[in-house]
């Protein structure tokens, strides 16, 4: 008997790909017949469809290519307890992202359908990224890019009050030590930085050689660079913001390639603007994309990337691959690596 599956996929994580990596990783299981959908993202935005964030598509284009499918596939495709209801032959969902934002999982659950996710895809991305801005904000490169561009050449990037800051020998504070943090800290690390640890939930075993484990607010008065990479909860939305910059020595570079959520970004740019912090970089925004009136948009000192820091062509092939392996194993009955509502096997034993 054959399993239908559906790749449903974007144009990051293409439909082939994912195509590809469930052929491959399904060898031996039986029949298996790959249909191909293509979403919008990212040339369309992404956001709220039904009850679910963050997604792609409407409910009917998917219920429509769900038909008969037993598996789908995707990055931001919506399952929503609409799609449940009007796909009953669906049993499992794998969404490549580092968390399934874009599925209702009660109402998974509820349908019995399980849902993975792809921890990690894109660390070496994001870590890299951030490496990036960090770099580009501590040496101004923004805003002498911008007056290149222009057809303009200041001298006064010499100036001694106007000139960047080496990493070397620099303090660096890293909020949040997951799977990007680490990475971040063990490149700061090798270029001889002192790296400081904010993170609740990290081991002091885990740290990088060097790196030490500290308060907020002792990170926040030693570190002349401060990068983001906390997760998004109740305790940590708006944890930076003005009251948390003034603790920063004058002159401190800020980056935030996490969630936008977690800082004021108003209190940034007012920062900037009266030179408590010398330089800003950013890859995530309060509101995306970001609105065309907004200080972010005009104030000195900032560098911006539009939310593609987890965008490279390693990420959307590690992403296909993970979840791919996810269906091969569900189909071969084992265990699933990555399964966000366990609990749908249980109901089933």
């Amino acid at each position: 008997m054959s399993t239908t599956v559906l790749a449903a996929g974007d144009h990051f994580v293409l439909p082939r790909l994912l195509a590809e990596e469930v052929r491959g990783a399904t060898e031996g299981t039986g029949a298996v017949e790959v249909r191909e959908l293509t979403l919008p993202w990212p040339h369309t935005p992404f956001g709220r469809v039904g009850e679910v964030d963050e997604a792609s598509g409407t409910e009917d284009e998917l219920i429509e290519a769900l038909q008969g499918a037993e598996v789908c596939v995707t990055q931001m495709a919506p399952l929503t307890e609409r799609v449940l209801a009007n796909c009953p032959d669906l049993k499992l969902m794998c969404v490549s992202r580092g968390g399934p934002v874009n599925a209702n999982l009660a109402a998974a659950t509820r349908h019995g359908v399980a849902v993975c996710y792809a921890p990690g895809r894109n660390a070496v991305a994001t870590a890299e990224h951030t490496l990036t801005l960090l770099l580009a904000a501590a040496r101004g490169v923004g805003d002498t890019h911008s007056d290149l561009r222009r057809g303009v050449w200041r001298g006064d990037y010499y100036d001694y009050a106007a000139c960047g800051i080496e990493i070397e020998g620099a303090t660096v504070g890293l909020i949040g030590y997951g799977a990007i943090g680490s990475r971040v800290a063990k490149v700061l690390a090798a270029m001889g930085a002192q790296v400081l640890v904010h993170d609740p939930y990290v081991r002091p075993e885990s740290l990088a050689d060097g790196a030490e484990q500290v308060s907020l607010e002792e990170l926040l008065t030693r570190s002349r660079i401060v990068s983001l990479h906390a997760r998004v909860t109740e305790e940590t939305t708006g944890m930076i913001g003005a009251v948390q910059i003034a603790k920063m020595p004058r002159g401190s570079v800020l980056v935030n390639c996490a969630r936008g959520a977690l800082l004021d970004y108003d209190a940034v740019c007012d920062a900037l603007d009266s030179g408590q912090l010398a330089g800003a970089a950013f890859d995530v925004y309060p509101q995306e994309p970001v609105p065309a009136d907004s200080r972010l948009l005009t104030t000195p000192g900032i560098v911006m990337t539009p939310h593609i820091a987890g965008g490279s062509q390693e990420v959307a092939h590690k992403a296909a691959r993970i979840v791919a392996g996810e269906v091969g194993r569900f189909l071969r009955g084992e265990p699933l690596a990555h399964c966000a509502n366990p609990e749908v096997f249980a109901d089933r034993a």
